[in-house]
């Protein structure tokens, strides 16, 4: 399934308590249940403003559904097309090479 990324504002969201995020959380998951297989949430974080949250959803369409069932915002729905991280700077060293070394 693709992976996507979506931008939720929320103004304040980095002052609700950990009973808000609960909250939000447990529902997400019904609407999710509801929604049977085409949607998996991932994880999200929150910032001051907004909610950034990590889906593999079947497609754009769905990730909608559960924003409106659930009432949160949606914002930008975008599919994530690659991963980067500081490993991804790093010179691949040839299997003989490395060997080599060990």
């Amino acid at each position: 399934m693709p992976k996507y990324v979506i931008e939720r504002e929320l103004p304040g969201a980095g002052k609700l308590t950990e009973e808000q995020l609960r909250a939000i959380s447990q529902k997400s998951c019904d609407v999710i249940r509801g929604l049977g297989a085409g949607i998996q949430w991932m994880e999200s974080f929150v910032t001051d403003d907004k909610i950034y949250c990590v889906y593999y959803a079947s497609d754009k369409e769905i990730i909608r559904k559960h924003a409106e069932q659930g009432g949160f915002p949606a914002n930008r729905i975008e599919e994530i097309r690659t991963v980067i991280s500081p490993v991804t700077a790093e010179d691949n060293v040839p299997a003989e090479m490395e060997a080599s070394h060990n």
